[in-house]
């Protein structure tokens, strides 16, 4: 059974705190920014005033993404595969910020939808058949994760493309953060069972 290193352990920690953090006080520092309505990418616009600031914990979270996909090993491959392309992909939407905060790009647009596509469908393309693995990473647990996942996503990515709906920046949280904290559960679910199976097999 290939395992969880100790870098995805880390990796998994810090993922859901910055993940939160980063929007959090980038949007405490912009007078009358709602949470609610206004997109994260909107914080990191380039006539943002804490551009740089969300932009860090943007890179930061594309990091920690790729250093998981290194590190769990206990995910198969494809499903690695698909972790390393997201956090390319946020490196992107980094880079190919938008213009302003009531602007987008499609280059943004583009890169943003393939990071929160493929963090949705990473379950299903790591998931495990053999028992060694726990349930999080086999059929049981990968199916209703990647619908879950996939129903959120979907509900984010249309309102996100509809002007004007006053629910977006929520839409966009949600879905972040759910695709955040079901990686790093699945980490340290596995690293805490394949930890019983080597005190098992002592």
């Amino acid at each position: 059974m290939q395992l969880i290193g100790i870098w995805a352990i880390i990796a998994a920690t810090l993922g859901p705190i910055q993940n939160i953090m980063g929007w959090a006080v980038s949007g405490s520092l912009v007078d009358g920014y709602d949470p609610i309505s206004k997109t994260i990418s909107d914080l990191a616009a380039d006539d943002s005033p804490v551009k740089w600031i969300q932009s860090s914990f943007f890179i930061l979270g594309g990091t920690l993404t790729l250093i998981g996909a290194w590190s769990a090993k206990s995910v198969s491959l494809p499903g690695r595969l698909a972790l390393v392309v997201a956090g390319l992909a946020t490196y992107g939407f980094t880079i190919y910020s938008t213009p302003s905060q009531t602007s987008s790009s499609p280059t943004h647009v583009l890169y943003a939808t393939v990071a929160f596509v493929l963090f949705s469908a990473w379950p299903i393309l790591g998931m495990r058949f053999d028992r060694r693995y726990h349930w999080s990473l086999r059929p049981v647990g990968v199916i209703p994760a990647t619908l879950v996942l996939t129903v959120t996503t979907l509900w984010f990515l249309f309102t996100w493309l509809e002007p004007g709906q006053p629910m977006v920046g929520l839409s966009e949280r949600v879905v972040a953060f759910m695709q955040v904290a079901w990686l790093s559960l699945v980490i340290w679910m596995q690293w805490f069972h394949q930890r019983k199976e080597i005190t098992a097999n002592a």
